[in-house]
């Protein structure tokens, strides 16, 4: 259809506070549970931005993808990343677009239903206008959806290796779960960085919630080692369960001179005695 032949913009501008109120209530009734979210103002507000920005858009071409609707699909973008952040559900979020159709189609067949060949050519170019709409929405929603786990998963990622000063000198990294590339490059910024923030000289790695220990794992624990001592500071691996030893011995890991031990306090134990320091307890000083 010939950009200038669509009455779409004029019937839109024409109408829009009709339009509007029709699709407001179809948007309601679809997502009830989420308008209390985003607020019925700023659901006005979006929904009237986007019907004058598509009327805008349609009088110079109907292709989605060209220039002159750069607006619109920003817009939707916007939309579609903060729906995203807000937990809405693809559908909740798509059907921003698609509730459309109904009030509009109606409208269109209100203003020239006389004409049904025209009536099919304005329908059909406004539902394939809406789909690619839709789809692009779909496509921001994905990606941002998927940028949101990413960052959760880092974020958890981070959490689940803490770095904690036991004592002046003394740090511990308890270890839980799987030890990989990725998170043991999370642990090895974390203790660094901590070993330069507190002038640590001894760290402790704690593999107590380690379920296995491979050859991988071996490499990562040695890895973490060294990066430490080239930081100034002395490592101890605690959790050393009797089937890790076996485990470690069977396969040939060399943990050269790196200090072990059974337990954390074991560990820490050493620790203080390389420090020189010592526990006593109030009982046996008196």
């Amino acid at each position: 259809m010939p950009k200038s032949a669509s009455r779409i913009p004029q019937i839109i501008e024409q109408h829009e506070s009709d339009i509007l109120a029709e699709w407001l209530r179809y948007q309601q009734s679809a997502t009830r549970s989420k308008i209390g979210v985003i607020g019925e103002n700023a659901l006005r507000e979006d929904s009237s931005r986007f019907l004058n920005l598509l009327s805008q858009a349609i009088r110079k071409g109907a292709d989605v993808d060209a220039a002159n609707w750069d607006n619109t699909r920003h817009m939707l973008a916007d939309l579609s990343r903060s729906r995203a952040t807000l937990g809405f559900t693809p559908q909740e979020t798509a059907n921003f677009i698609f509730s459309l159709k109904q009030p509009l189609f109606d409208r269109l067949r209100k203003e020239i239903g006389n004409d049904a060949q025209g009536l099919a050519d304005e329908i059909w170019a406004a539902t394939q206008l809406l789909d690619n709409l839709g789809l692009h929405t779909m496509q921001i929603y994905q990606k941002s959806r998927e940028e949101i786990i990413q960052r959760q998963q880092q974020e958890m990622l981070e959490l689940s290796t803490p770095v904690t000063q036991l004592w002046d000198g003394i740090l511990a990294v308890p270890l839980i779960g799987t030890l990989d590339s990725e998170r043991t490059q999370v642990v090895m910024e974390s203790l660094l960085q901590q070993i330069v923030d507190t002038g640590a000289a001894i760290a402790i790695i704690d593999i107590t919630g380690v379920p296995t220990v491979d050859t991988l794992v071996a490499q990562h624990l040695l890895k973490t080692v060294a990066a430490a001592r080239l930081m100034g500071a002395e490592c101890i691996i605690s959790g050393i369960r009797p089937q890790i030893a076996q485990t470690i011995v069977h396969l040939g890991v060399d943990l050269g001179d790196v200090g072990t031990k059974a337990t954390l306090a074991g560990a820490f134990k050493v620790a203080l005695q390389r420090r020189g320091l010592t526990v006593t307890s109030v009982s046996a000083r008196s």
